[in-house]
């Protein structure tokens, strides 16, 4: 049997990269059968919010005086060292601690198993997998819960358990299935996949000369990223992605939403897959209509730019260019036999039919065949399905997402925040321009948008 550690940390939140560890808890089992137990708290040098203290029973108070993790790092490395990582949700635990000994400089690998795809593989005809499901469905017997060597003992006794209840072959395949068939470069690091997160946030893909080659979202990084190299049969695209990517770089966010909007910002940064030179950035514009009077709305054409998008406003579809916006509106026009003159896509004397009425491509709103107001309706509902939503606020607005809040304005992106405080050095920044992917991916959330009531106070010098 190879020798394991089964691992519990109790941490003062959910990102490795932000939070830290409170209490370690690790089960070790030697390849002989030997059972050892070690539990200790850590001064996280950071307060412990009151919802972890109220699950935990670990309060600011306990840790007080407890070491530091650099005081127990070399306790927790020995103990580690050389054992498969067994954990529930294990690549949380895994990533709290790789980046514990990270800032101190110490690199940490191990292989890692993570139970609850363990269960989910070994008992499928189950739906819930946590901890708790596991010890009323087991008869798991608990010491505590969310204190760390209470729930290390717990994910111990599932391991004693499911070799009493299945076939060592079938463990063995639920634990070979958990890493799957890779095929990765040979030019990049094996030991990549030790690293990657299992939470969400963004993945780049880099060639040999450092140029950007594919960026992508993903709510998990580790599997968005493995999920390039376990084709069987990889697409033309696939095995050229994989033939020249020599580096892979990630950024962790607090879920899908931070994650989308990051890749947004990216792309339209770094513009993977492209040619690395200055480009004309896309002059992405809107039809607004325009009150002529005696029921006539013509369409205009404005840049989005700078649009607010208000509700006082309309706004339909989304063009890269004018070329485009006004091929849009001529086709929408011959679909609908709507009038060209009318729409000012062409010139005609005023009263006269315009060309389209003698092709019977325009019912004769143009020369009073049509009344304008029935021309005006017909219009509306043809451009029913590209008007776009309106923000919704008379100022800016928040989602919030974990323990981040995403600042918007008008449809932009203004930045993520961690600290209210970090709300007025955004705001004061100003607005980037209006973009497209990212109004795309904003219009989806409006019911998790906040309305950000904010003062701004300063005034020039």
């Amino acid at each position: 049997m190879r020798p394991l550690a089964f691992v519990d940390l109790e941490t003062t939140g959910a990102t490795a990269t932000h939070d830290r560890i409170t209490e370690i808890g690790i089960v070790e089992v030697d390849a002989d059968g030997v059972v050892r137990e070690w539990q200790q708290l850590v001064n996280p040098g950071m307060s412990i919010p009151p919802f972890i203290e109220q699950l935990t029973g670990i309060s600011n108070a306990l840790v007080a005086d407890a070491p530091p993790f650099e005081s127990v790092a070399s306790e927790a490395l020995r103990r580690l060292e050389g054992r498969l990582f067994i954990a529930h949700n294990a690549r949380f635990d895994y990533g709290f601690l790789k980046n514990e000994f990270k800032r101190l400089g110490i690199p940490f690998r191990a292989p890692v198993l993570c139970t609850v795809k363990l269960s989910r593989a070994l008992f499928p005809e189950h739906h819930r997998h946590n901890l708790d499901s596991l010890i009323e469905r087991h008869g798991l017997q608990a010491a505590a819960r969310h204190r760390a060597l209470a729930d290390a003992q717990l994910i111990h006794q599932f391991w004693q358990k499911i070799h009493v209840d299945r076939s060592p072959e079938a463990i063995e395949t639920a634990i070979q299935a958990q890493n799957g068939k890779l095929s990765l470069p040979p030019q990049l690091d094996a030991r990549l996949i030790d690293e990657l997160p299992e939470t969400a946030g963004v993945y780049l893909f880099y060639d040999a000369d450092g140029l950007p080659l594919h960026i992508g979202p993903a709510t998990d990084l580790r599997k968005g990223v493995l999920a390039h190299f376990k084709h069987k049969r990889p697409s033309a695209k696939e095995a050229r992605l994989a033939q020249q990517v020599s580096r892979i770089d990630w950024v962790e966010t607090s879920g899908e939403i931070g994650a989308l909007l990051t890749e947004a910002r990216l792309v339209r940064q770094l513009r993977p897959g492209r040619p690395q030179t200055p480009e004309q950035p896309d002059e992405i514009c809107t039809w607004m209509l325009v009150d002529e009077g005696n029921d006539w709305l013509r369409p205009q054409l404005l840049p989005a730019r700078d649009l607010e998008f208000s509700l006082r406003s309309a706004c339909y579809g989304l063009y890269r260019n004018a070329k485009e916006a006004h091929s849009r509106l001529r086709a929408l026009a011959d679909s609908e036999k709507l009038c060209r003159s009318l729409l000012g896509l062409e010139k005609h004397a005023p009263g006269q039919p315009c060309a389209g009425y003698s092709s019977k491509s325009c019912k004769g709103a143009c020369c009073g065949k049509e009344s304008l107001a029935r021309h005006t309706v017909r219009l509306l509902s043809a451009l029913t399905q590209q008007k776009l939503v309106s923000w919704p606020f008379p100022g800016p607005a928040l989602i919030r997402e974990g323990d981040e809040g995403h600042l918007l304005d008008g449809w932009r992106y203004l930045g993520t925040v961690r600290r209210d405080e970090e709300i007025d050095a955004l705001l004061a920044a100003g607005r980037p321009p209006f973009d497209r992917d990212t109004y795309k991916i904003l219009a989806k959330y409006v019911g998790k948008m906040t309305p950000l009531a904010v003062q701004r106070t300063a005034s020039p010098e």
